[in-house]
């Protein structure tokens, strides 16, 4: 008896939709075409003792399971309730004619419970493109997959649970979440707060310009001077995720399997702070089968490289497309993955190889060459990448002891939204940009324009400074974003010359 089961596999972020065709014959053998992995191949021990143990058998027969498509490579435990209940209906076991109309995904244990699976946001979205009548899944996931309005979610424990429901012996009740109440009910809970950093006023302006404009930061100042403590609170004054962000980010961290247990829909800006000595695969993303990176992780949030002269000079290269198309595109012989990765990146790090300033009374003094050397670990072309380069001076005594605390995220975040809708309100016409810091060369002409005093304090800066043309995009971004906060619509010298100042690594003679 032939019976047809379906289930889901993930490329990117995108499902596949996977037939599981299963054949029963005259003979014996268990047989798994269609490319699968080994925890497939395994499957079929798992699904033995599980169905052993709730009262059914594997049939002594001849097993035939194809996985259609046949040239696609399948990953992964989600299979084993698929295929178990394609081979009770094969062998009529069960009489469950509208198995079909399901997708069916969960990992068996050997007592027939469900394990938790990876991807199940992505697999319900496409389940409901494709008129499916519900999803089964495991408890575990099924907050995740019922924010998909329109597609019936069943949580489930146990396998006897899912064969006494198409048996007609019991009812399943669907999981119903009202995905915008949920999400807007939680949507004020930050971790962090500006309010907890003493002092750091000039440095706290400049994390609100590079919010307000979406700009990539590096913070310069020796050990304890607060540029975690900084770069941790950013995402608080970062505008609140829309739905269909959250929507993103969430399918995102699904895919790895980072969602929380009975965790639903992501609302807090993602904040990724991985270690320097993380490899090219791990931050881009990628691998025999590709997975998403740091920087896609970090999408529609931070990414904070800490130390960033300590990672590897490879990866930190392999960055430098991303950072411009705000997208990964992983190939491989027989498929192309693209990973969207539209992130902040803010990155930190000493001044110097002993950790301080040449000018710092305290320092443990490095000689030119050696500061000269360490710096030569970050590529010109990445630094270029950063909109804003800010020293951090370390805070003084009085500053630390004040009872006084600082203005509140919430306070700054009103300002940087408002920042924000005057942006999306210029670029509402164009496609895929939505902040100052997306605006391609032929937009910063168009919405950057110049009076000639703002001219002349910019040429004469560019001459003494010998800044890049990527450097001179990069401060008229900032000081457009600098006249968005201030609600203007013309730039002005002040803002020009604020913008400059955020250019600490250009400034010659800065190496001492």
């Amino acid at each position: 008896m032939l019976v047809k089961v379906f289930g889901r596999a993930v490329f990117g972020v995108e499902a596949t939709t996977i037939t599981i065709e299963v054949n029963i014959d005259k003979g014996i053998g268990y047989h798994l075409v269609g490319l699968p992995d080994n925890a497939i191949k395994e499957s079929s021990y798992r699904i033995s003792a599980a169905l052993n143990n709730n009262g059914y058998k594997l049939p002594g027969k001849k097993i035939t399971i194809n996985m259609a498509p046949a040239d696609l490579r399948k990953e992964g435990s989600a299979y084993d309730l698929t295929l178990a209940m394609g081979i009770l209906a094969a062998s009529s076991q069960i009489n469950a004619p509208n198995l079909n109309e399901y997708i069916i995904m969960g990992e068996l244990s050997l007592d027939g419970s469900l394990q938790p699976i990876k991807a199940a946001l992505p697999i319900a979205i496409k389940a409901k493109e494709e008129g499916f009548k519900g999803f089964i899944l495991p408890k575990q996931n099924a907050k995740e997959a019922a924010i998909v309005n329109g597609l019936d979610v069943y949580p489930i424990e146990n396998i006897k649970e899912v064969i006494d429901f198409f048996e007609g012996n019991s009812t399943l009740t669907p999981l119903v979440i009202d995905t915008r109440k949920e999400f807007y009910e939680t949507l004020e809970n930050p971790e962090f707060d500006f309010s907890d950093v003493k002092g750091q006023e000039s440095i706290k302006r400049c994390m609100e310009i590079a919010a307000a404009g979406g700009h990539n930061i590096i913070l310069i100042g020796p050990p304890g001077s607060g540029k975690t403590m900084l770069a941790k609170r950013l995402p608080t004054i970062l505008p609140p995720m829309t739905l269909h962000e959250a929507l993103e980010t969430t399918k995102i961290h699904s895919v790895v399997g980072r969602i929380k247990a009975h965790g639903g829909l992501m609302n807090q800006r993602p904040f990724r702070s991985p270690h320097h000595t993380i490899s090219d695969v791990a931050l881009v993303g990628g691998g025999s089968y590709p997975q998403p990176g740091e920087i896609s992780l970090s999408h529609n949030g931070v990414l904070f490289l800490d130390e960033l002269p300590e990672f590897k000079r490879t990866a930190l290269e392999v960055m430098r497309q991303p950072l411009e198309d705000r997208e990964v595109t992983i190939s491989r012989a027989r498929f192309t993955v693209t990973y969207p990765s539209s992130f902040m990146l803010v990155a930190s790090m000493n001044p110097s190889p002993s950790g301080y300033f040449s000018d710092d009374p305290n320092a443990i003094s490095s000689t030119p060459h050696e500061m000269q050397r360490y710096m030569s670990k970050i590529s010109g072309p990445l630094l270029d990448r950063i909109d804003i380069h800010m020293e951090v001076q370390p805070v003084p005594f009085e500053k630390l002891t004040e009872e006084r605390r600082g203005e509140p995220s919430s306070e700054i975040r009103k300002r940087v939204t408002k920042s924000r809708e005057h942006q999306s309100d210029r670029f509402k016409d164009i496609e895929n940009v939505h902040y100052n810091a997306q605006m391609s060369v032929k937009q910063i002409r168009k919405y950057c324009q110049l009076n000639d005093e703002s001219k002349s304090l910019l040429k004469n800066a560019m001459e003494r400074l010998n800044l890049s043309a990527r450097a001179y995009d990069r401060i008229l971004k900032v000081s457009r974003t600098i006249a968005d906060l201030e609600g203007v619509k013309d730039i002005s010298p002040s803002h020009i010359g604020e913008a400059i100042q955020y250019r600490s690594l250009d400034r010659e003679g800065w190496l001492g």
